[in-house]
């Protein structure tokens, strides 16, 4: 099956985007996705966060399945954790087409989609369904840790409302949440990322849900440096877990070649790399290890997972790298990543994290 999702790149990267897309979660749930075919990670990969063992620390990133339709496939396919989303309180259309760019030559993705969603009442019955025991008796749930990340509509949203009712609806079947307060593509939601609005947005969750499972922040890479700290300090008075850094970026790099550079929306892939890097820093600095942190944002090589395990990271996430290559890069990140730890005098993940802070 892995040899079928590589000869099926080329011909995906030839089609609209949107259509790549389509195309490739009915391939998930056709089983085209395969195995990563290790017959087991590395016992190096391992990793604990928020109470939770993750076999490895490779995550599939929100917007990637937005309703939950391919989170076994996923998890089949060799990630370590799935996470789906970003749905909202009601079924959305997102924006006109097209509003999916990819930049070939610079490795990168612009995406202005706009939480297009079938809403959470479909979104909670295809999490409950993880949870399902079949009549074997065997579970048939994903078998690794799956996180919900939860957006606003874009009309007639009510923050303090609609974040607290998604919680409610997929806290029983979440192993961790995620808040997305920082896509560039819903107006005003990133100035929910406000140290004081944020702080006050997760006391109502706190309120609404004190038996939650974990809960996350997700944060944009256009933060400001004066930000950071009160935005870390907030997140941890208000009581969440921890921190994804980062989401995409509405700057654009002066050396981007492609034609659609200038195309609007959130830039992910090689180019955000080095502004998630050092935004994932300055987050780790603030932090100071009372926060579980996911970095996200142009990781595509198992160097790159090892400089931010370093930096501090418990988790990883991939998106344009793995829209670029399909579920074949998950046995070329984990290989390289070994590698990599063993390069830099390393023999597991816990050994290399927060060593270069």
């Amino acid at each position: 099956m892995d040899i079928v999702s590589r000869m099926m790149m080329p011909l995906v990267r030839r089609l609209d985007p949107e259509d790549a897309h389509r195309l490739a979660l009915n391939a998930l749930l056709l089983g085209l996705g395969g195995g990563d075919g290790s017959g087991g990670d590395d016992p190096a990969l391992a990793v604990r966060a928020m109470g939770l063992r993750f076999a490895n620390p490779i995550g599939i990133a929100a917007g990637f399945d937005k309703n939950a339709l391919v989170v076994r496939p996923l998890a089949r396919a060799g990630f370590g954790f799935v996470e789906a989303g970003t749905v909202t309180p009601r079924p959305q259309a997102g924006n006109p087409r097209p509003r999916l760019f990819r930049l070939e030559e610079d490795r990168a993705i612009i995406n202005r989609m706009g939480f297009n969603n079938q809403g959470i009442d479909r979104f909670a019955v295809r999490m409950a369904r993880l949870h399902r025991v079949a009549p074997s008796g065997r579970h048939a749930g994903a078998r690794v840790p799956v996180g919900a990340n939860l957006g606003i509509n874009k009309i007639g949203a009510d923050p303090d409302r609609d974040y607290p009712l998604l919680v409610g609806r997929v806290k029983h079947y979440a192993d961790y949440i995620v808040i997305n307060l920082s896509s560039p593509n819903t107006p005003g939601l990133r100035d929910l990322q406000n140290a004081a609005r944020l702080q006050t947005l997760l006391q109502a969750i706190a309120e609404a849900h004190p038996d939650r499972p974990p809960l996350l922040v997700k944060l944009s890479p256009d933060l400001a440096p004066d930000e950071i700290g009160p935005i870390v300090e907030a997140a941890i008075a208000g009581g969440a877990q921890g921190l994804t850094v980062t989401n995409t970026t509405i700057s654009r790099p002066a050396d981007l070649h492609s034609v659609h550079a200038g195309e609007s929306g959130g830039l992910s892939g090689r180019p955000l790399r080095a502004r998630a890097m050092e935004v994932f820093r300055e987050v780790a600095r603030a932090a100071s290890g009372r926060l579980t942190l996911v970095a996200c944002g142009g990781v595509e090589t198992g160097a790159d997972i090892v400089d931010r395990v370093r930096a501090g990271a418990d988790l990883i996430q991939l998106y344009s790298a793995f829209a670029y290559e399909g579920p074949s890069i998950l046995r070329r990140l984990k290989r390289e990543t070994v590698r990599a730890l063993n390069a830099e005098g390393f023999e597991t993940l816990a050994d290399a994290k927060g060593t270069a802070r």
